[in-house]
């Protein structure tokens, strides 16, 4: 077999590969007497099938099907040869005019291309820092307590405060005309939990049961309800209910019912602070990782395999397909959803991929089999039997796969930290968990 290869424009190539035809023809042939031996056609018993039946029926399948496998096993060791790293499926055509005897194909591929990363001392990279503090854990605690909150009817003429239970009848009319979701009866709402709009809110602080009001209230220029946005209605509202909240105390009681070991305030304490350790160690972990991976970006030079490219985008409407099917959407996997809105994500993802790749096979970055033991380990710390949690790891490959890729990363960041001009910044527990 001969082979030639020759570079068309940046990654692409193009490979001509020279079959002999008796290379095809023997093995159409030799598919087709085993085909002959097992193949069931009307007016023969089994095995029994003239061989010229046989090549008449299905000689045409046999053929086109040796040729994809001559052609494309010529290929991959024509690439293995060359040394060739490629990109994607090549588009494969026969060409014609060949000479007598012989089969000319043509292969157009990609190829990865070379990446080429920049001293990793001029990067710049922030990393965060954050602590768990006494006033996370307190924060956290209330929370604690506002889920497990019970609720007693106040008297009849006591006003509506911030953080009751109000049950209330409303209707809204926008000049004079009811609108879609503006009617209900027996509402329950908590006064301040941002359920209700402000100006709904505040109507109904102070009210008490028994009590109607009618008050405007002008709906946000962004509101969901694209029907009454940046309108103003009327509303009628009627309370029919007001109940106080009683939060838990912070004592042994409420420890024991969250399941804490050491069923204490400081057991409870001492609980959330590990809890909120573990997350705030992710979190950073995460916020970091992504501040070293921009920065690793943006020292490589490289181009970017189309194929790779648009096998992403692919995965990328497929996933973005099943989350509409998942949310209850007709047709959703025939949803018509154009490339455009996810190729800067994928190239973006592509070049990140080979970047990282290139950076773990040159500077040895890959997984060792104790850094995932004790990744996972870490995971199933939080849950109540972890054994059982870490033999649902090492149980699929998959989720292995998805291990593995995590502290690749790991590595790949405290690799660039170490080289990198790093800024150290320590940004409030808030902050870093997205609260107010």
């Amino acid at each position: 077999m001969a082979v030639t290869v020759e570079t068309l424009e940046k990654l692409e190539r193009k490979m001509t590969l020279t079959l002999p035809l008796n290379t095809i023809q023997s093995e159409v042939d030799s598919r087709l007497k085993r085909l002959a031996r097992t193949v069931k056609m009307d007016g023969f018993r089994p095995g029994k099938v003239p061989m010229t039946v046989v090549a008449q029926r299905y000689g045409y399948s046999v053929h086109y099907e040796v040729m994809n496998d001559k052609v494309g096993e010529a290929f991959s060791v024509a690439a293995n040869e060359a040394k060739l790293r490629v990109a994607g499926q090549p588009r494969i055509s026969e060409k014609e005019g060949t000479p007598e005897g012989e089969l000319v194909f043509d292969a157009v591929f990609e190829v990865y291309p070379d990446v080429k990363i920049a001293d990793l001392a001029g990067a710049e990279v922030e990393k965060v820092s954050a602590e768990v503090t006494d006033a996370a854990i307190d924060k956290t605690i209330d929370i604690l307590r506002k889920q497990r909150r019970t609720f007693a009817q106040r008297a009849a003429d006591a006003p509506a405060q911030d953080g009751d239970r109000a049950t209330i009848d409303f209707e809204g009319k926008i000049d004079g005309e009811a609108f879609a979701g503006g009617k209900a009866e027996a509402f329950q709402f908590l006064i301040g939990d941002g359920q209700m709009l402000k100006e709904f809110e505040e109507a109904v602080l102070g009210m008490k049961s028994g009590e109607s009001k009618t008050f405007p209230l002008s709906f946000p220029a962004d509101y969901h309800g694209k029907e009454v946005a940046g309108k103003q209605a009327d509303f009628l509202v009627t309370v029919k209910k007001i109940e106080a909240a009683h939060l838990p105390e912070v004592n042994e009681a409420l420890a024991k019912s969250l399941g804490i070991a050491d069923a204490s305030v400081e057991g409870l304490r001492a609980d959330i602070r590990k809890n909120l350790e573990r997350e705030v160690k992710f979190r950073l972990l995460a916020r970091n990782k992504t501040a070293v991976m921009d920065a690793l970006v943006a020292k490589a030079e490289l181009d970017l395999p189309n194929a790779s490219v648009q096998a992403e985008v692919d995965r990328m409407i497929e996933g973005a397909r099943a989350d509409l099917k998942q949310r209850g959407i007709k047709d959703a996997d025939k949803a018509p959803i154009p490339d455009d809105i996810f190729r800067p994500q994928a190239e973006k993802r592509v070049r990140l991929g080979l970047v990282v790749a290139e950076l773990v096979r040159s500077n040895d970055l890959q997984a060792k089999p104790e850094q995932l033991k004790a990744h996972i380990e870490e995971l199933a710390a939080s849950y109540e039997k972890p054994q059982e949690v870490v033999r649902w790891y090492l149980s699929d490959n998959r989720r292995m796969a998805e291990v593995e890729a995590v502290v690749i990363e790991n590595n790949v960041t405290d690799f660039v930290l170490g080289k990198a001009k790093v800024t150290d910044k320590t940004v409030s527990f808030d902050e870093l968990m997205g609260q107010n």
